[in-house]
């Protein structure tokens, strides 16, 4: 059983650090959708109280319509908060599961040492982190104004970090943002072609420092759970699991 007062704050916390360009509620279930951006997390419905079951069938209809209106496919986003009685109606249409994540935490006060590690300090210019996201990543280049847009409307202090090595350029970064005691990191990339070199536990261990520094306690990220290697970058920085997600839709892929 997961523990429904922590998920219910790295749920608050991940929206803060994460946010959608619109954001509606339907009772405790809230609807986040971004037509800038195609990421599943900021287009799908997160219901956040596992009491909330009243005419499920009617509100997935009005959802449908709404996200459609977006160019959206209709996507619930299945956390330890979802109540049974939808996941119960997603199984008896057919919904595929898809998108299985982990999210973990770790303790700031636990941080391995690393003695010959190095402090970096993060970007302040939004353009040059996005353009080495995309750049690193390899995603399409044409995301680049929707997540300028996002990264500008993230209210929390956030530290953007590049790694860049002479004659590759930006190699890898991370997004850091400090939240009271809990910092999230978000978006962590290493360019394929280094990777297995250390860059990305070195760029890990600096957002954390800078977090740490700035006052959080506690850290927590978001990863694939079939991403074998990153998860055991986490694992030696001391993350451990503290609940999963997927998504359900009619559509999903």
């Amino acid at each position: 059983m997961s523990d429904l007062p922590t998920v219910r704050r790295l749920e608050a916390v991940g929206f803060r650090a994460w946010p959608a360009a619109v954001t509606r509620y339907d009772g405790s279930w809230l609807y986040r959708l971004t037509a800038g951006h195609p990421s599943r997390r900021l287009n799908s419905i997160n219901p956040l109280d596992p009491g909330d079951c009243r005419d499920i069938d009617i509100r997935l209809e009005k959802a449908a319509k709404r996200f459609a209106d977006y160019g959206r496919p209709l996507l619930v986003r299945q956390t330890p908060l979802i109540p049974p009685q939808l996941v119960d109606f997603m199984d008896a249409a057919g919904w595929a599961d898809v998108g299985h994540t982990e999210v973990m935490m770790a303790d700031l006060a636990t941080l391995p040492r690393e003695e010959d590690a190095v402090d970096r300090l993060p970007s302040r210019d939004v353009g040059r982190y996005v353009d080495a996201r995309i750049r690193v990543a390899g995603e399409d280049p044409a995301l680049k104004p929707g997540l300028t847009e996002i990264v500008n409307a993230i209210k929390p202090e956030t530290g953007l970090f590049i790694f860049e090595e002479a004659g590759f350029g930006p190699t890898a970064v991370v997004l850091a943002v400090q939240d009271n005691d809990l910092a999230g990191l978000l978006q962590m990339a290493v360019a394929p072609e280094r990777r297995g070199r250390g860059i990305g536990t070195a760029l890990l261990h600096a957002a954390l420092r800078w977090a740490k520094l700035k006052g959080a306690r506690r850290a927590w990220l978001q990863v694939e759970a079939d991403n074998a290697p990153a998860r055991a970058l986490y694992h030696r920085a001391g993350f451990r699991e503290t609940y999963r997600y997927s998504y359900r839709g009619p559509d999903a892929t």
